[in-house]
């Protein structure tokens, strides 16, 4: 076999796993996700604990934790080493987390004052838990790890690091439809924060080879949003 044709073989592997996560997660978000809501309640710690502790990491953390582990060879980080080894610069984007909170407390004061949200409770704090861990992995743990390589030049990191963000942006299209707001997320502009948030937390992981840093932006930007908007 030689090395383009191998090289083809595992575009074809990233490019079928996103096509099946896609169509995987739409079928549930549209059709299996409404039947755990009306069965345990919409916004019960159980039904959090269901849909984002058991069923997002069957879909979303175990295949991808398997695929990193299977191709290691083609990561630029292994499972192991984005968990446990020191992330370089890490001081350097600490930074992130105060931005973070002062542009959601901006914006819920031009809302009408801030405060924190009614529906803000136990089933909200398990579903930043896991969104963050599950998506971090999927996103840039694994496809991103997947495509870029610590020797590429800048520009071939900025384009995987584009296409992440457009993938990410399209996982988002289905819970998007099933709340009716597909459309107001494009009129509104609101998409804008999901490609802008990918694009941080892709740089965060290139440049510190750790996969704990996104993690945990990711958590802190959920935490916010659900305490605030």
């Amino acid at each position: 076999m030689t090395k383009d044709t191998s090289k083809g073989r595992f575009a074809a592997l990233l490019t079928i796993y996103t096509i099946c996560l896609w169509c995987v997660w739409a079928a549930y978000t549209l059709l299996l996700k409404p039947v755990i809501c009306d069965a345990l309640g919409e916004d019960t710690a159980l039904s959090s604990l269901v849909r984002n502790g058991i069923i997002k990491n069957i879909v979303w953390t175990l295949p991808a934790a398997w695929l990193i582990v299977r191709y290691n060879d083609r990561c630029m980080v292994s499972l192991k080493d984005m968990f446990t080894k020191a992330a370089a610069g890490w001081k350097n984007y600490l930074i992130i987390f105060p931005c973070f909170i002062i542009y959601i407390l901006i914006g819920a004061l031009r809302s009408g004052g801030i405060g924190i949200s009614e529906d803000f409770g136990i089933d909200s704090i398990i579903t930043v838990l896991f969104v963050g861990l599950t998506e971090e992995l999927v996103f840039r743990g694994w496809l991103l790890n997947a495509t870029v390589k610590e020797s590429d030049p800048p520009k071939k990191q900025y384009i995987a690091i584009g296409v992440n963000a457009l993938l990410f942006l399209c996982i988002h299209f289905p819970i998007w439809i099933s709340q009716g707001t597909f459309v107001s997320s494009f009129t509104s502009l609101g998409f804008l924060s999901i490609l802008i948030l990918s694009v941080l937390f892709s740089a965060v992981f290139i440049r510190t080879k750790n996969i704990v840093l996104p993690i945990a932006l990711h958590m802190a930007w959920d935490l916010l949003v659900f305490m605030f908007i």
